[in-house]
């Protein structure tokens, strides 16, 4: 991410703008959510205050809860049941005319099923991991105002799904297995190495391998390259 600020010390868009918004991370890796905080949360230069932090469902619904921030940064995949579970429990949040509680999913995953249940939850926007600095600072105040906001990719997704009056059909094999394991099984088909996905995902190698094989015996699978078909016939890649 790049620095909100310009190096001559040109305010950020916060400050420049007498801004102020508080806001909630909510993501899995510890280390990340460090990052993040010391790349927003410099409050007299962004005008975004980190309010609270969680690494898992209930943490979050907990810290939400009890600090009402304007804006929440959302991971999609959560120990407990993921961000859409975290939408679920915050629904009357959401709901709240006078001081709603926005949600800005903030993931490394730009798979289509992702970014359209999160948004079907009640987020209003969703951006990749990928994001620099300043322009995450610009998401959270326009989340701030109510506004949709998208990775431009990803928007596409979104159009694709509600222009179309038809539920997706279920998919029983894909159901089978949990969110991590469609992040790994996406990373494996498109041909990322297990050292690759560990970096991107923040796990480690043996926790990859473990994916793959749970994934290779649900859906009765024996190699990366059935795996990789599989995938790619249900455009998954």
């Amino acid at each position: 991410m790049s620095d909100a600020t310009e190096a001559n010390g040109t305010p950020g868009a916060g400050e420049a703008a007498g801004r102020h918004v508080r806001v909630v991370l909510v993501d899995d890796h510890r280390m990340f959510r460090t990052g993040v905080q010391a790349e927003i949360g410099q409050t007299a230069e962004t005008g975004v205050e980190v309010v609270g932090e969680a690494a898992d469902v209930d943490q979050a619904v907990t810290v939400i809860t009890a600090t009402r921030p304007e804006v929440v940064l959302l991971d999609v995949h959560l120990p407990g049941g993921g961000g859409v579970e975290v939408l679920r429990r915050c629904a009357a949040l959401m709901a709240d005319a006078e001081r709603p509680v926005r949600f800005l999913a903030l993931s490394v995953s730009d798979a289509a099923e992702d970014v359209i249940g999160v948004i079907r939850g009640g987020a209003r926007g969703y951006v990749t991991k990928t994001i620099t600095g300043a322009d995450l600072v610009d998401s959270i105040f326009r989340v701030q105002d109510g506004d949709a906001v998208f990775s431009p990719r990803l928007a596409g997704f979104v159009l694709d799904a509600f222009a179309s009056t038809d539920a997706p059909p279920v998919d029983e094999d894909l159901d089978r297995l949990t969110q991590r394991e469609r992040e790994v099984l996406r990373l494996i088909a498109r041909g990322y190495a297990y050292k690759e996905i560990a970096k991107q995902l923040y796990i480690s190698v043996k926790t990859v391998e473990s994916h793959v094989s749970a994934v290779l015996r649900k859906l009765q699978l024996s190699n990366r390259h059935e795996l990789t078909r599989w995938a790619t016939a249900r455009r998954l890649v």
